[in-house]
């Protein structure tokens, strides 16, 4: 039996075990995926290193990594792939011979989620809420997309300017601006991304104010339990386009089955299993 997981915080709702699981069952193989929840084991971040030395010893072929980890991971790794290097995050380790490799499926999966769910949308300039983890895959994503202008917003200054000089490195200077942890202005914006937590079923609320969102403006969300969160409930009142956090999970967890495994995914099969979780 494969032996793979997630670990992260308040994780206990997740549909990653249901989506790999179900994956490896349509192709004859069986595979265990375990939460390990942070918040619901009582651990401290700073039980990160010792967590994932006990994942690897147990002989997990890999795992997924997210919220609050996807940049404290790196410091267990062994080497880290283009991806991963990239964007500055890694979402998935594969175990390979004792070795931790570090990908990340986090922005080849909002990327086509954005392709397939906002064909057509403006791009001249986007505000993106978060510079996380999960936020610094999401930017790489939308600036490999056309976006003339990525605003980003963040509570925490030095997190966000160090994700803009990470971009504007390789995007352009003027490609990239940071905005104060406050300034939600949404003048001149054409669309609106979620990169935080806030939504999360267990972190309810909006990102930004309700009233800075107008109907020509298009507003997705990274957040996918609840699928229907706050922010996209708002949007889609007010008649905005949405595109809600299906579409990034499905084809990162769809990449990160692959890299744990080693075996094709059927990417349609995993959408239906997504819908009947």
């Amino acid at each position: 039996m494969l032996h793979s997981g997630l670990i992260g915080r308040s994780i206990t709702k997740s549909r990653s075990p249901w989506l790999h699981e179900q994956e490896a069952r349509a192709q004859g193989v069986a595979l265990s995926y375990e939460l390990i929840d942070f918040t619901q084991r009582s651990l401290d971040d700073a039980a990160l290193p010792s967590v994932i030395q006990d994942v690897s010893d147990c002989g997990f072929a890999g795992f997924n990594v997210t919220y609050p980890f996807k940049q404290q991971v790196i410091a267990s790794l062994d080497a880290l792939d283009d991806s991963a290097r990239i964007v500055g995050a890694v979402n998935t380790v594969a175990i390979r011979d004792g070795r931790l490799i570090g990908y990340n499926t986090d922005m080849s999966g909002f990327r086509q989620s954005v392709i397939e769910g906002l064909d057509g949308a403006p791009m001249d300039r986007v505000l993106q809420l978060g510079a996380g983890g999960a936020g610094a895959a999401v930017a790489t994503a939308l600036l490999s997309l056309g976006v003339g202008r990525l605003d980003i917003a963040d509570i925490d200054m030095e997190r966000v300017s160090g994700l803009a000089a990470m971009l504007r490195a390789r995007f352009g200077a003027e490609k990239v601006a940071v905005r104060a942890p406050h300034d939600r202005d949404t003048v001149e914006i054409d669309g609106i991304v979620n990169a935080t937590p806030v939504g999360l079923r267990s972190n309810p609320g909006l990102p930004i104010d309700a009233a800075r969102i107008e109907p020509r403006h298009w507003v997705a969300d990274i957040v996918y339990f609840p699928l229907e969160t706050e922010l996209l409930g708002v949007a889609r009142t007010k008649g905005c386009r949405t595109l809600d956090g299906s579409g990034m999970v499905i084809n990162q967890a769809a990449s990160a089955f692959e890299i744990i495994t080693g075996m094709a995914a059927d990417r349609d099969r995993m959408r239906a299993s997504f819908f009947t979780a």
